[in-house]
């Protein structure tokens, strides 16, 4: 009858290497969040963004308070 809310399981990054980032496409609005490498630059998906609940659903997973955007 009444559901327990499922817990977030928190997931860890590289926060000495990596930046958290969202990917934007200019074209149709794609959003892709996920984490860059601060040295070679290469870029790591983590999910795709379809509505501001996912992408809090992936603040609250990796702890993250601000995501910078790269179109």
């Amino acid at each position: 009858m009444f559901k327990k809310k499922a817990q977030v399981q928190k997931a860890s990054y590289d926060k000495e290497n990596q930046i958290p980032i969202m990917k934007c496409s200019i074209c149709n609005g794609e959003r892709v969040v996920g984490f860059k490498d601060i040295r070679t630059g290469k870029f790591e998906e983590i999910m795709f963004v379809r509505n501001d609940s996912d992408l809090e659903a992936f603040r609250l997973k990796y702890g993250v308070e601000s995501i910078g955007k790269e179109y």
